[in-house]
């Protein structure tokens, strides 16, 4: 119980930031626009798959999303912290008792919301190919588990992007370029040394995506996710912290 109260204590501002950022995404256009952008991309593929090629099955939805969400994320993280260096206020809010791993975590929180706030509307999707015909409920649950994690490791990336510069676009582009490295790394093993393939596929993250996708739901892709995830966060603090240096 003391542990979880020193817990609780230690970590007591990052519901107040989570809630103001993800305030900061419903107040604006930012979100309205995330949302929309996303599911009009997914519907095309969805409203293919059940009109054009009589197929009932969610597959190229979850293709397609991995795609969108190359490009989407990077655009809702890169001000999340450039903007507030620029404008001064984060030392305004570091002024107060507050951590930075609080404002990492609950900035990160908010954004991951936002992506699974987008998702949300696609179960229709999954209700309307359900009521067409029989469909195999492994995939879509571990398509679905598969889109979160791998869209908190991009935004993970992404907001670690945002805490090295103070340029918005900026972060934005080196946001994206990081984010399709890691995409692509089990792309390229033709290319790479045989005694590297390995390692090559197994940091990909469309590669363990796929896996999961495929209603796969393995141990080793989910620690994969939550490593990178946990690692590019505690990069983010450390970019965060080098304001102090």
């Amino acid at each position: 119980m003391n542990a979880l109260n020193t817990f609780r204590l230690r970590y007591r501002n990052v519901g107040p930031i989570y809630v103001k950022e993800l305030h900061s995404y419903f107040n604006s256009a930012v979100a309205y626009v995330v949302i929309i952008v996303f599911l009009a991309f997914l519907g095309w593929f969805y409203a293919s798959n059940i009109f054009l090629i009589n197929l009932a099955s969610l597959r190229e939805m979850f293709e397609t999303a991995r795609w969108v969400l190359l490009f989407i994320i990077p655009a809702i993280t890169m001000r999340l912290l450039a903007e507030e260096k620029k404008s001064g206020t984060i030392e305004l809010l570091a002024t107060k008792p507050v951590h930075d791993d609080e404002i990492v975590i609950g900035k990160f929180l908010a954004a991951w919301s936002l992506i699974a706030f987008a998702l949300l509307p696609t179960l229709v999707y999954y209700a309307t190919v359900a009521s067409f015909g029989e469909i195999d409920n492994g995939p879509v649950i571990g398509g679905y588990l598969g889109l979160l994690l791998m869209a908190g490791v991009y935004v993970s990336i992404g907001l670690f992007a945002s805490s090295i510069t103070e340029n918005q676009i900026v972060a934005f582009i080196l946001g994206i370029f990081l984010i399709v490295v890691f995409f692509v790394l089990d792309k390229i093993l033709l290319f790479v040394p045989a005694g590297l393939v390995s390692i090559f596929e197994y940091l990909g993250t469309d590669y363990h995506f796929l896996n999961m996708a495929r209603g796969v739901i393995d141990s080793r892709d989910i620690v994969y996710f939550v490593s990178v995830l946990g690692m590019m966060l505690a990069c983010t603090m450390v970019g965060l912290a080098r304001r102090k240096w």
